[in-house]
């Protein structure tokens, strides 16, 4: 807040309104256009993800427009979220580099997969 008394003047400017602390961001794809992103957004919409990037393009691509958003625009201390791992990278190199870019950026990287129920215990345990 800025304020000037002597001109009656208050500005008052709030940071986390152009980025807020702890975003939840949440990263989905597809690999055809066959294929349906609405198991991938219910689960990102369950894991708290404020924001959702969506594409429909092959992980081989190297231009994911969307991808390239959630890594241009991250504050730190933000989460990207996605549903498994291989939404993100193909290759485990792919992976390190993407994480790496998010860790650079003071964000966090989670993996949040649907587990469902546990499995009942085996007899005896």
């Amino acid at each position: 807040m800025l304020a000037l008394p002597d001109r009656g003047l208050t500005l008052t400017y709030d940071m986390t309104e152009s980025h807020p602390q702890n975003r939840r961001l949440g990263y989905a794809r597809v690999s055809t256009y066959g294929q349906t992103l609405d198991a991938q957004l219910e689960q990102l919409r369950g894991a708290g993800c404020s924001k959702i990037y969506r594409e429909k393009v092959t992980g081989a691509h190297n231009d994911r427009r969307e991808l390239l958003k959630v890594l241009d625009h991250l504050a730190p201390g933000d989460v990207v979220t996605v549903t498994r791992i291989d939404r993100l990278a193909r290759s485990t190199f792919g992976l390190f580099a993407i994480v790496k870019q998010i860790v650079d950026a003071e964000a966090q990287f989670r993996s949040s997969p649907n587990r469902g129920p546990a499995p009942a215990p085996a007899p005896g345990d």
